[in-house]
Parts: structure tokens; C-alpha cells; sequence
């Protein structure tokens, strides 16, 4: 069989195929459902259906349990701990804010502020400008002696949430390193 012959007879193969594989519209508006059951099924209990969860209902995502963890970590103080699970949260699901900004505070605490400053940068495409951030780029600044770059970040995390009390007590915090410099 010539070259030409055989990509036709590919072709046809492949049309056959992709025909059969049509959905009825008109049943499925066009969305194949593979685990919700019907209204009359019941399950191998002889329960009705009605109120257990299926799979499209469930809200759970692969970095939840690594982000879980690092929060757990980065409580205990075991900053290197909670970056690397932040870390794996993030391959694991590369549009959470929330992993990108712990893993960007584990950084801080760990003296990392360039790749802080990375993970801070990836943050904020994802979340915006939220007054976390604000508050953990003000946070990072006053880690690093810069100090009106603190004030400047806290001021905006307090524009944003002025009756947040983290934010309050990290503007409490910059004024008393401002007074109480030791060399």
C-alpha cells in the first residue's frame, strides 16, 4: 500500500471512530456526566442518592493536604519545613495564591528574600493586590531593614483592611523598631 493510501485509510478509520463517539445533545446538553447517579438509583446500601456527594460536588485539590501541613509547619516555627511543603503545593496546583504567598513567608523567615521575592511576584498575578499581601510584602521589607518600604506596604494593607489586626500590630511593630534601634 502506497504512502497516500494508507493516511486515507488512517483517516476514514478515524472519522469512523470520532462518529460513534457523538453525544445525543439533546440528553446531555452536552456534557457527559460518568459519576451522578439518577434520580431512582440506590446505592449497594439501598440508599437513595439524594444528599452524598459525587465527584464534580467535592471541593478538594491536590495541594490542599501539602498546604495544610505547611500552615501546621509554619505555626510550629519549622520554617524550612513549610517551604518545602508550600513548595509541593505549588507544582501541585500552580494557581493557588494561598501556597504561593506561604511559601513566599517561609522564604522570609528563612533569610531566602530572593526567592521570597519570586514567590511574592507570582502571589500577587494570582491574588491581586489583597491586603495580605500587602501585609507579608511589608512584613519581608521590615525583615530586611527596609523600613519605609514596610511602612509603605502596611500603610496600603491598612487601606485596604483598616480593622484587620494583623495589619494593625505589624504597623504597631514598625513604630516601635523605629524607636527602639539597636546597633
Amino acid at each position: 500500500m502506497t504512502r497516500p493510501m494508507r493516511l486515507a485509510v488512517a483517516a476514514s478509520a478515524l472519522a469512523v471512530v470520532l462518529v460513534g463517539c457523538q453525544t445525543n445533545s439533546a440528553d446531555t446538553n452536552g456534557v457527559v456526566r460518568t459519576n451522578e447517579p439518577s434520580k431512582g438509583d440506590i446505592t449497594s446500601f439501598g440508599d437513595a442518592f439524594d444528599g452524598l456527594k459525587t465527584v464534580g460536588d467535592v471541593e478538594y485539590y491536590a495541594s490542599d493536604q501539602a498546604v495544610a501541613e505547611a500552615k501546621n509547619q509554619f505555626r510550629a516555627e519549622n520554617y524550612g519545613n513549610a517551604g518545602a511543603l508550600f513548595f509541593k503545593a505549588t507544582q501541585l496546583a500552580p494557581n493557588d495564591g494561598g501556597a504561593w504567598m506561604g511559601l513566599a513567608a517561609s522564604c522570609d523567615r528563612i533569610h531566602r528574600f530572593d526567592l521570597a521575592d519570586k514567590a511574592y511576584a507570582r502571589a500577587f498575578k494570582l491574588m491581586g493586590a489583597s491586603p495580605e499581601y500587602y501585609n507579608n510584602v511589608g512584613y519581608s521589607s521590615l525583615l530586611r531593614g527596609k523600613l519605609q518600604d514596610a511602612r509603605s506596604n502596611f500603610l496600603k494593607a491598612y487601606e485596604l483592611a483598616p480593622n484587620d489586626p494583623t495589619v494593625v500590630n505589624n504597623l504597631k511593630l514598625l513604630s516601635s523598631s523605629v524607636q527602639n534601634v539597636e546597633r
